[in-house]
């Protein structure tokens, strides 16, 4: 198939949309959202007016309907990563995933050290380490934080350079680490992480290895054999689906902790213990969102029509284009690589003299959507001197001429606040 964005653009209509009631949208705020393709909106819509029902319950027609529309989404989200269908766990979003995976440790610990049977793999001693990245979503920070604070674990670092890359070098993982968190992509930085020497070392001291892909899987192609992690996260509504439901691939689920209990999650239920079911359903706990699992199989299948390899390559000639012409920007400063190796299509920078706020202001007038603050990544900010930054990212349906506006947009900012 040809790569047409304007063919593409006409999928989602709210691209046409006016700002303000005079000004034609330039969405630039895809790693934050994306926008969702019509036949996203149709598959849910589907659902509900003719196979809603309560998934995994029930023995009549809507609730076989909703089951199997369920377990077919499963297939496909699977499918599109190179995982079995029984290491796919549905969340409300990674968030969730990434928690559900410090939980395990935390629950299991817990257990052990109360003298309950728990998996070994999983429970921590007082001065084992936790490794995670200066450069992480607050999402596989702070339940790591959490995790040292109700085990004794101790919390470490794998430091960034002054351009926004990772500082890798071998002994940061050791025989005392047990678990390594760490982004493929970076929300704030756009860097795209080299995982394969972070997971050899790992393994080389059965430390569980968690990343944090909500920023890669929308916009390359992912094998998750390939990266060989334990645990893998990302959301739905990033890569044209619906809010409210993410992705947790896990490599083994049958022998990780549970982390929310209740109906559907269980085996055998007894008043004073309970056992659990196998593989995703002993953490898809509760009535599940089913018609979210279609809308993000329309996604998968509307993302395959056009092809990873060239939604890639269209993102990373935007990304040069931007990069190019922010640097002739006098006082403008990219926040991160300085160039497109090895570097996703979130491209953040700060204005001399101006406030990222009023950036985003100035652009959102002329209906030019950008994000602004610390992105979820505070650390991060703090480590390279910035405290926020106006970050523009791009999608399959942005253009050349997006690109355009976009830096006429940041001199105008310059012109009002006459800097």
């Amino acid at each position: 198939m040809t790569f047409d964005v304007h063919q593409i653009r006409e999928d989602f209509p709210i691209l046409a949309d006016l700002m303000h009631g005079t000004q034609p949208l330039i969405y630039l705020d895809s790693a934050a959202t994306s926008q969702k393709p019509m036949s996203v909106l149709n598959a849910e819509r589907d659902f509900y007016l003719h196979h809603n029902g309560s998934a995994h319950r029930g023995a009549h027609a809507l609730a076989e309907a909703a089951t199997l529309a369920y377990e077919n989404s499963r297939r496909e989200i699977a499918q599109f990563i190179g995982a079995r269908e029984d290491q796919i766990v549905f969340t409300k979003n990674a968030t969730e995933g990434l928690n559900l995976v410090a939980y395990a440790f935390a629950n299991a610990t817990a257990k052990a050290r109360n003298g309950v049977d728990a998996p070994h793999e999983y429970v921590l001693d007082i001065g084992d380490e936790i490794l995670v990245s200066e450069m992480e979503h607050h999402a596989n920070l702070i339940p790591w934080q959490e995790l040292s604070q109700k085990t004794g674990a101790i919390l470490r670092f794998i430091p960034i350079t002054d351009d926004g890359r990772l500082d890798f070098v071998d002994g940061l993982i050791n025989e005392k680490t047990r678990v390594v968190a760490v982004t493929q992509q970076s929300n704030i930085l756009g860097t795209v992480n080299d995982l394969a020497p972070i997971v050899k070392a790992a393994r080389k001291f059965a430390a569980k290895v968690v990343v944090d892909a909500c920023q890669s899987v929308p916009h390359m192609s992912i094998d998750v054999q390939v990266i060989g992690a334990d645990f893998i996260a990302f959301s739905g509504h990033k890569m044209l689906g619906p809010l409210g439901i993410g992705v947790l691939w896990g490599k083994n689920l049958d022998g990780v902790p549970v982390f929310i209990t209740g109906g559907s999650m269980i085996e055998s239920v007894y008043l004073d213990h309970s056992t659990y079911a196998k593989g995703p359903q002993r953490f898809e706990a509760g009535t599940m969102m089913v018609a979210q699992a279609v809308g993000l199989a329309a996604a998968i299948q509307y993302l395959n029509g056009i092809g990873m390899e060239a939604i890639a390559e269209h993102e990373h000639k935007l990304t040069g284009l931007a990069l190019s012409a922010l640097h002739e920007i006098p006082g403008v400063t990219i926040v991160g690589p300085q160039d497109n190796l090895s570097r996703g299509s979130a491209v953040s920078f700060t204005v001399d003299g101006i406030h990222p706020h009023d950036v985003g202001q100035i652009l959102d007038a002329d209906g030019i959507a950008v994000r602004v603050g610390h992105h979820c990544a505070w650390p991060t900010c703090r480590r390279l001197g910035v405290p926020a930054t106006t970050r523009a990212s791009f999608y399959l349906y942005n253009t050349e001429h997006e690109i355009s506006a976009l830096a006429t947009g940041i001199r105008k900012a310059q012109k009002f606040f006459g800097v």
